[in-house]
């Protein structure tokens, strides 16, 4: 875990790998509750009886928006800002899913540090993301996020 003051402060990791989050399991109630929020309800996630028939590995899999959703809640044991304000989302460019996560697969979060540059209301991060899946060689998930880190002092 990285604990920083500031969100300017990340700067000094850039390049570098920041961390990797704890594992987490994604079971089928949350890939459930994700298809029934989302709409996606295609037999792949949901339909565990012919996933085992039909899939190759005769597992349901993980939607990937599911992956990309859990990404801020994994960050959170990556790097800690004491002095944070509103952070604000900016995207994720360059989004692929790589390999599939099995549902019940353990997962977590590996974040390296592109930039964190100074910006009109705060600090710009940008950061590439990977949702490793344990056990696999390849990712799930690859992305690049941009996120926008006001300091707190900044919002009196």
């Amino acid at each position: 875990m990285i604990d920083i003051e500031h969100a300017g402060d990340l700067a000094a990791h850039a390049g570098k790998c920041l961390g990797r989050s704890q594992w987490m399991v994604v079971d089928q109630s949350m890939v459930d509750a994700f298809a029934t929020l989302s709409g996606d309800t295609h037999w792949i996630h949901v339909d565990v009886a012919r996933a085992r028939a039909e899939m190759p590995n005769g597992e349901t899999i993980v939607h990937g928006l599911l992956l990309l959703s859990l990404m801020p809640r994994l960050q959170q044991d990556i790097y800690r800002i004491a002095e944070r304000g509103i952070g604000l989302n900016y995207g994720y460019d360059r989004v692929r899913f790589v390999a599939p996560a099995p549902v019940g697969a353990k997962i977590r979060l590996a974040l390296t540090l592109i930039t964190a540059e100074p910006h009109a209301q705060g600090t710009r991060i940008i950061t590439d993301a990977e949702i490793e899946v344990e056990g696999s060689a390849k990712p799930a998930l690859v992305a690049r996020h941009l996120l926008l880190v006001r300091d707190k002092s900044n919002e009196d």
